[in-house]
């Protein structure tokens, strides 16, 4: 009969098995067990791993930083770490976003009595195709939201231009920035093309040296969260209706909320210098 539990020289080992490769799967962990004359049982091992603080979560989804993405983020964090708070609050921080309009991989939780499970209360209608989507435009700074916009079409670097130009000074003025302020937008190719790098500097606008494949590093990503949740709670029945919806929940996002964001900024930097450049927690 197999021991019921790991020896202290067992534990060790399989700890160290997932130090070294966090994706090892319980059936390969139940290999090197028995490879030691030790317990393999799935429980057995899953205890062990606990008691040594290691448990099984989903991979959290990163961009894929190669060793030029990982230099760039650290030379960024160095350089922008000086900044002052003041400077801070005189970014413009932008990004799109897609939002559908019933989320596939969304649960809710219903209070019914059994074999009422299908009964019309206790349902969530789905559409085929999740029933469609909408992308978004946003920007944002410490003093609060800036212009939301829905993009119709494909969107391409015309597009993006034209979405500047209608909202981006409209923004900052919204927000008292005046025209000093500096816009942060990400490496998408729409944003980098020639008509966008034309439009922003016959605008005198400051940009942002971004490094590429950093989202964690934008606060925005944050309030898109937020966003998405306060739209779902709200259930929005149709896509006109998700539109009115997202902007209006995005109106509503506290002022205070977006100085705490911008203030997590030193601390996004610190976290990417602490990694060598690698992905952050945020």
């Amino acid at each position: 009969m197999e021991k019921a539990k790991l020896s202290n020289r067992g534990r060790r080992a399989l700890v160290r098995e997932v130090k070294k490769n966090p994706k090892i799967t319980v059936a390969e962990l139940q290999r090197c067990s028995r490879e030691m004359g030790e317990s393999s049982t799935k429980s057995t091992i899953t205890a062990a791993l606990h008691q040594s603080g290691l448990y099984g979560r989903v991979a959290r989804r990163k961009p894929l930083l190669s060793a030029r993405h990982m230099k760039a983020r650290i030379e960024f964090a160095k350089k922008h770490m000086k900044d002052s708070q003041t400077m801070r609050n005189m970014i413009l921080w932008s990004d799109e976003t897609k939002i559908e309009l019933f989320c596939v991989n969304s649960k809710r939780h219903v209070w019914r009595k059994p074999g009422t499970a299908h009964h019309l209360p206790n349902t969530i209608p789905t559409v085929k195709h999740g029933g469609g989507s909408i992308m978004l435009w946003g920007c944002f700074s410490a003093a609060g939201t800036g212009r939301l916009v829905a993009i119709e079409g494909k969107m391409n670097a015309a597009k993006y231009r034209d979405i500047l130009e209608e909202n981006l000074f409209q923004s900052a003025q919204d927000l008292r920035l005046g025209r000093r302020f500096t816009f942060q937008q990400d490496n998408d190719p729409k944003h980098t093309a020639k008509i966008t790098k034309e439009w922003l500097r016959n605008n005198s606008v400051t940009v942002l040296d971004w490094p590429s494949q950093s989202p964690d590093l934008n606060p925005i990503e944050h309030l898109w969260r937020d966003l998405k949740m306060a739209v779902h709670q709200r259930s929005p029945s149709n896509l006109t209706e998700l539109e009115r919806i997202c902007k209006e929940e995005w109106q509503r996002i506290p002022k205070s909320r977006c100085e705490k964001l911008v203030a997590s900024f030193p601390r996004r930097l610190m976290a990417v210098l602490a990694q060598k450049g690698a992905s952050t927690q945020y």
